[in-house]
């Protein structure tokens, strides 16, 4: 074992509950690979079914579920299905866009993380027929199952965006990290065109759900920092364009974030929602309470709304009233994330119609309640798993700092580290796990160790 590793387990002896469990998961498991989750611990003795289950979707999610599943059923038909083959490592977008990691870093294959005894179809679903147990895909290819995991993702809508144009992202000043790893390293390089010119800078958030909430408020504070490091952060105005009347929905760390903004001279703009863009004349046009209002830029990072899939979307499955239901959220229970209308109906991830959740940590804590609820299903008995909402931010607020944001359904903080890292402190630490621990503990993830 190597000191680091020695080292991180010292200091994550005298937790308890969460934090320890987070800890192993994060600071042991992901730097050096030696510790299972206590769900693989309890798992030697594997359920014996015939269960047809079908996992749509084999992104982060999908393949954690996949793995979960494979090491617990003895006999059951697993099948995920998605037609993406590259796998993107999401979270690492934003590291890429700010020059702190090479595209390389983001980029693998599904293939590898594919757990042993699990069909993969590189289908696209078209159809999700509940009614009848089925999915189709593309091909037209019938797939009956006896449950069915929906961990799909979410879809990047610039097509809501007037005049947004996705080729033209790394030229004239324009940005998005969202959208591919090709495209937030040509950020980057837009990024690193305006640092060198000057003049306005402007980010943004949707007005729809989205994954990483904390995403643009991290690019804008890279933003900020590399000018400064440039020496010319007195040529650039940076303006930070909010889609409501907050920065962030936890209010303690809203008002954090709005006093480094000040502190740093970073304009925040409220109810603002980009409505429509025009390259050529790098002109942004966004919807407020007094009406459009048009803004230009030298600069400006697109983060587009955010929806269900189509196929989603058109199925039976989303929310039919209420705040996800424009979106095409499945309409899920928040605590055991099973479908509300379809018993035999799980959603995990971005898709999920729950009030928080569209990260990376919270599949980590998903993945194990939808396990245990499908487990308990087969075995005939009820399962007391609940997902309370548990997420995390590590919300970067310069370049070697950052804030490790946790919080659950209620807007409680819910630190993993008590008393070693403190939830609104810039700290080094900090940037350190996001930079680099946390990438071997989701690959952890993605194959059942974590």
């Amino acid at each position: 074992m190597g000191k680091n590793a020695r080292r991180a387990m010292a200091a994550g002896a005298g937790m308890t509950g969460r934090g320890r469990r987070a800890f192993l998961g994060l600071g042991v498991a992901g730097a050096a690979g030696l510790i299972l989750s206590p769900s693989q611990a309890a798992a030697a003795e594997k359920l014996k079914s015939p269960a047809r289950i079908v996992i749509a979707g084999a992104g982060a999610a999908g393949l954690a579920v996949a793995a979960h599943l494979a090491a617990r059923l003895d006999g059951a038909r697993i099948t995920l299905i998605d037609a993406r083959r590259p796998h993107f490592y999401q979270p690492g977008f934003t590291l890429v866009a700010a020059g702190i990691k090479p595209t390389a870093y983001v980029v693998s294959t599904t293939r590898e993380y594919l757990p042993d005894g699990v069909e993969l179809v590189e289908e696209m679903i078209a159809e999700f027929d509940p009614e009848g147990s089925k999915v189709v895909t593309a091909d037209g290819h019938v797939h009956p199952y006896d449950f069915l995991i929906v961990a799909t993702g979410l879809q990047l809508d610039y097509a809501a965006i007037a005049g947004m144009d996705t080729e033209l992202i790394g030229r004239d000043g324009l940005g998005s990290i969202y959208h591919s790893p090709a495209k937030a390293e040509a950020t980057w390089r837009a990024l690193s065109g305006f640092a060198e010119r000057g003049g306005v800078g402007i980010f943004l958030r949707p007005g729809s759900e989205m994954k990483c909430a904390g995403a643009p408020l991290k690019y804008t504070f890279l933003a900020d920092d590399y000018l400064r490091r440039r020496g010319t952060r007195g040529k650039a105005e940076i303006i930070y364009h909010a889609n409501n009347k907050v920065l962030f929905s936890v209010p303690i760390v809203h008002e954090k974030v709005r006093m480094l903004f000040e502190e740093r001279g970073i304009e925040t703009r409220y109810q603002h929602q980009l409505a429509a863009i025009d390259p050529g004349r790098r002109l942004a046009v966004f919807n407020t309470p007094e009406g459009q209002q048009e803004v230009g830029y030298d600069f400006i990072n697109v983060v587009p709304p955010m929806r269900a899939p189509d196929a989603v979307r058109n199925s039976p499955l989303p929310w039919r009233e209420g705040a996800w239901a424009k979106e095409g959220w499945l309409e899920v229970d928040k605590h055991s994330l099973r479908h509300q209308r379809f018993a035999n109906i799980f959603a995990v991830g971005d898709v999920a119609g729950v009030p928080k959740g569209k990260t990376a940590a919270s599949v980590k804590w998903q993945v194990p309640v939808v396990v245990d609820h499908l487990l308990a299903a087969l075995a005939g008995r009820e399962s007391s798993a609940a997902y309370d909402g548990y997420t995390s931010c590590p919300m970067i607020t310069r370049y070697g700092r950052a804030m490790l944001v946790e919080f659950d359904y209620r807007d409680n903080l819910c630190p993993s580290f008590p008393g070693l890292i403190a939830p609104l402190e810039e700290l080094w630490i900090t940037w350190l796990i996001k930079t680099t621990l946390l990438k071997p503990t989701y690959i952890s993830m993605l194959r059942g160790r974590a």
